[in-house]
């Protein structure tokens, strides 16, 4: 089939709204699906990554000082997506897809509003939604009161549009699913390649060839750097486990890297942190196969998935993580939960730091448990939502 993914941001940025929207694309094009890729009018250039026929398309430079890679809102979207409205419609006419793919609630939006405007051309669409709109925002400190409510009546109506609806995880599937009445609508979760992991190499010599401090407890962390991905509280629990476990050393890789750099300097903990940044998506394996155990201090408010989860899984790590739904299918046993706030974080931590035992167990389970998460099977199931959609009358 003809595919056009429509990615309402600046496609492709290391973080895990473009991992998701890259590694679906990937695996539908393995399946022998044609894929476009309609996207804001930077980021990087993924043919220098990954040998692919992915046709990415972008919008005119007319906002040429936008350079924002980031996640979060900004009223300037509103006229990239205007923009990238024109190119859909451009590209739906022309290349005559079978399929509109609309990733979060704008891209379902402009793939709902292009598929009406060419309706006789029946094209299908499906709706890919990452997390809360609403949630979304808020956790950024973007909405007040009477705003909130008007964008909580928005993210209904786009929560009921496309022929099929799929979600990255449970929490974001509930609403999903409260509007469409349970009909056409599932969770599709994120996946790993394991093959990337395997570096051939001890932990020990990865360590020296990184220049790692040596006889040091390792805490990953990787992703975004905003308040909405739990940074904070991976960030307030630093002084907690140092005060108990001096020789623990922390890895942060990710971006924006102000708020880090600056706690760290405000707190003094540059012996104790190394912040990579930017993180490159494809070094991803080098960071964390260095670590001995990694952290996921995201909440549940924005209802997102995990995706860095799957990847720490696959490194052999256990997880220190919150007690949310969507992090217990990823790590059935392989995490240690806790509760919303730094404090569970550090306890966690030096449980490992003072388990080490726990650490190998935990760690080869979430290895073996990342088999079932390959994103070959993702590809397998969406291919499979596209045919039942475009066969039924």
């Amino acid at each position: 089939m003809k595919i056009l993914v429509v990615a309402p941001t600046p496609f492709f940025s290391d973080r895990g709204t473009h991992i998701r929207i890259l590694e679906e694309a990937l695996a539908l094009e393995k399946l022998g699906h044609g894929i476009t890729i309609a996207t804001y009018h930077i980021g990087k250039d993924i043919s220098e990554k990954v040998e692919t026929k992915i046709d990415v398309r972008r919008i005119r430079r007319l906002l040429f000082w936008y350079k924002k890679l980031e996640a979060g809102p900004d009223w300037q979207k509103v006229i990239l997506d205007i923009m990238l409205i024109r190119k859909v419609f451009y590209l739906a006419r022309t290349q005559k897809p079978d399929m509109i793919h609309g990733h979060l609630h704008e891209g379902v939006l402009i793939g709902w509003i292009v598929q009406k405007a060419l309706f006789w051309r029946k094209i299908k669409l499906v709706a890919d939604f990452h997390g809360s709109l609403t949630g979304e925002m808020v956790s950024h400190g973007y909405l007040k009161r009477g705003l909130k409510n008007i964008f909580c009546r928005i993210e209904k109506f786009i929560d009921r549009l496309g022929d099929y609806a799929i979600a990255s995880s449970q929490e974001g599937l509930e609403d999903v699913e409260k509007e469409r009445r349970g009909k056409n609508c599932e969770v599709i979760l994120d996946g790993t390649d394991l093959d990337s992991f395997d570096r051939g190499k001890s932990k020990e010599d990865l360590r020296r060839e990184m220049e790692m401090p040596e006889g040091r407890f390792m805490v990953g962390y990787t992703g975004g750097l905003v308040g909405n991905k739990g940074i904070d509280y991976l960030l307030d629990a630093i002084p907690m486990v140092l005060e108990c476990r001096p020789d623990a050393f922390f890895m942060i890789g990710g971006f924006p890297a102000e708020h880090v750099r600056k706690f760290v300097s405000e707190h003094k903990l540059e012996n104790s942190v190394r912040l990579v940044s930017p993180l490159d998506y494809f070094s991803l394996p080098e960071i964390l196969n260095v670590c001995d155990i990694a952290v996921d201090p995201k909440d549940s408010d924005v209802k997102q998935a995990s995706g860095k989860m799957l990847n720490y899984m696959a490194a052999g790590l256990p997880v220190v993580c919150f007690d949310r739904t969507n992090n217990r299918n990823y790590l059935g046993s392989g995490g240690y939960f806790c509760g919303t706030d730094a404090r569970g974080i550090a306890d966690g931590i030096l449980h490992f730091a003072n388990h080490p035992e726990e650490i190998r167990i935990k760690g080869e389970a979430n290895k073996m448990r990342a088999k079932e998460f390959g994103w070959d099977k993702a590809g397998k199931r969406i291919s499979e939502i596209y045919k039942s959609i475009i066969e039924k009358k």
